[in-house]
This record gives structure tokens, sequence and C-alpha cells, in this order.
């Protein structure tokens, strides 16, 4: 069995993991963590995921039950998700990271920590998200120059950070694939006179709207025909299901930073 530890539990996310722990065969749920202020701080984890007692108390600190984990799954908020990963590098407990809307530096101070301990990293968890991303590095540079790139990105009305981390994640994917640099090429939306689209232009539109789980759909727009690769996700579960792949996947696995891609076997050795 894997013992595991649940950071974020009180989350949409977080809820769903625990439902899934609770479901699956080779996971027991021994950790549920909250920011302290969090008021299912003391409630049973199962009850604030609505699935029942499990016996398993949410707490505000993760040191206080990191040594009873073989992994840490974190869905959090990138500050909380740096402090927990700083916690289980001292206790050498691989951590599966979900969290997204983390700026350079935060991501610069995830990888010194992944230094010490295996870690998976990945905006979106979804095995065909994953997919999406293989298949968007092989059909941008077959397509090359000639064809405009947009991205549009729809999800539930709470959701915090824009774009969404797995539109930037096929952006840069898209970008790596056809030489272009990011930070140059990306374009976040459009108002006003801005002028007739750049040649290499990358773009992202972000949507927010009701409680849509996220749709994320790439254009490749030129030659007289118009492509566009879409994924869907209607229920967190696929998200869960994936970051419980992880988590089965890491353990064991030598201390540096990992992605979906690898988990999945959709590229070469790990970094």
């Amino acid at each position: 069995m894997i013992y595991a530890i649940v950071c974020g539990a009180a989350g949409r996310m977080g809820g769903r993991i625990v439902a899934m722990i609770r479901q699956s065969d080779d996971f027991i749920l021994v950790g549920a963590v909250e920011q302290p202020n969090s008021a299912s701080i003391g409630q049973d984890a199962g009850e604030v995921a609505g699935i029942g007692k499990l016996g398993v108390p949410v707490t505000g600190d993760l040191g206080a039950v990191v040594s009873e984990g073989q992994v840490v799954i974190d869905f959090t908020a990138p500050q909380a998700t740096i402090s927990h990963l700083a916690t289980a590098a001292q206790a050498k407990v691989p951590v599966v990271v979900g969290t997204t809307g983390c700026d350079t530096v935060q991501l610069d101070r995830i990888k010194e920590l992944s230094a010490s301990i295996p870690c998976v990293l990945s905006p979106n968890m979804s095995i065909g998200v994953n997919l999406v991303f293989k298949i968007l590095a092989e059909v941008a540079p077959v397509l090359g120059d000639g064809y405009d790139v947009e991205i549009v990105e729809t999800h539930h009305r709470l959701k915090k950070d824009a774009p969404s981390g797995t539109a930037l994640k096929m952006a840069r994917v898209i970008a790596a694939a056809l030489g272009r640099d990011l930070d140059k090429v990306g374009v976040y939306g459009r108002r006003g006179m801005v002028g007739v689209r750049g040649k290499d232009e990358i773009a992202i539109h972000a949507v927010r709207a009701g409680e849509v789980v996220g749709d994320h759909t790439v254009l490749f727009e030129g030659g007289g025909e118009r492509i566009e690769v879409t994924h869907r996700a209607h229920s967190r579960d696929n998200f869960a299901r994936g970051a419980l792949r992880a988590a089965r996947w890491i353990i064991g696995r030598p201390s540096g930073l990992y992605d979906m891609q690898d988990v999945l076997g959709l590229k070469g050795q790990g970094r």
C-alpha cells in the first residue's frame, strides 16, 4: 500500500483526490493538509470531501504528518506549494505538484528543492491533455510558420490564475517546436487598436464562466484551412487519476524534476 498525504485537501481538486484514494486498492490516506486559517482544520478529511468519515483529521501543518507518508500530493497555491515542498525535501518524501500560477522565481525554487527529492510538476495531470502536448509538439513543426496559432481556454468562474497553466504549457510546447521565444511572441488577449497580427504571434485567450472544469482549443489557421486540437474535461476525476498515477510512478525515482510526459513514457529519459 502507498501512504499518501494530500495538501489542499479541502479544495475542489484535493477533495476529488481524497475520494479517489478511498476508491483505490493501493493507496491509504494518512494525512490531509490545508492552510492554517481554513475552516476545515480539525475536521475529518473524508467528511470535508463528502465521502464519509476516514479517520484522518485535516491539519494546517504538513510537518506534523509528513513523516507518515510515502508521497505528498499538492494542489494548493504557489507559495504554499514551495513551503510544502521544502518540508517534504527535508523529510525526503517525494512530491506530486499540480499547482498552477507559479512565476519564474517560484519555478526556480521548485527546481532547486527537487534536487533533494523526486518531484513531478505538471500544470495538468490529465492523461488526455498530456497526449495533446505530445501531438502539438509533432504537429506544429510540420505546419511551420505558414499557420497562425491561437489558444482559447475556458474555466469555471472561481479559477484565480489566467491564462491557465495548461494553456501556457501548450504555448510553450508550440513555441519550442517552432523555434520561437514565447516571452517575445506571446500575446495574452487583445483590446483596442492592436494593429495587424504579428506573423510569429502565439496568442492565448482566457474565458471564465460558470462551472466549466476546463476546455482548451488550439487553432492553427493558414493555407486556406483551419486545424483545431481540443481537449474538454468533464470532470476533475481525470486530473485526480493522473495525480495518483504520478504518485505511484514517483516513489523510488532518483531526485529531480519530472513531468507527466515522464510518467506516461511520452519522452526519453527524465531530466
